[in-house]
């Protein structure tokens, strides 16, 4: 995969992830509006993915940026999961040669949860679904952190 010519701030394709140990919830977005999308998740075993799955995706929508969910306990500390999601987030800049940023992402499940039952009632809760909003929250999240 070759790099791609540096895309200027306020213009970035920016790909999101929802880490988790079983599943990673992915979405995508433009900087220009602010907004995400769900692009489903792919399994994991013990917070490693299948990096051809992850690759596929890269591939499809050439990001210019990946940010990964922090998860935080509610006072803003770190919890064991938290240093599992910044290897992740390691081995993605290694991987894909793509910068990494981290974005807290505390409420997030319970968010996607909201937004999806709202969208579907129970039926739209599946695992896949929970976790691509999840990812797209985060990257909402990111979008106004950025914009502030």
């Amino acid at each position: 995969m070759t790099k791609k010519e540096s895309t200027p701030q306020g213009q970035r394709t920016i790909m999101g992830f929802d880490f988790g140990t079983t599943s990673i919830g992915l979405a995508i977005g433009q900087e220009v509006t602010g907004t995400a999308s769900s692009i489903g998740a792919v399994k994991a075993r013990d917070g490693i993915p299948n990096w051809d799955d992850i690759a596929k995706h890269i591939e499809q929508w050439r990001p210019d940026l990946l940010v990964v969910g922090l998860p935080l306990n509610m006072d803003g500390t770190n919890q064991h999961v938290t240093f599992a999601a910044k290897k992740f987030g390691n081995r993605l800049n290694n991987h894909f040669k793509i910068a990494v940023e981290t974005q807290d992402e505390r409420l997030t499940t319970a968010d996607a949860k909201a937004r999806l039952f709202e969208q579907g009632g129970y039926k739209n809760l599946g695992k896949g679904n929970v976790d691509g909003m999840s990812a797209v929250i985060i990257l909402e999240s990111y979008f106004e952190s950025v914009w502030q």
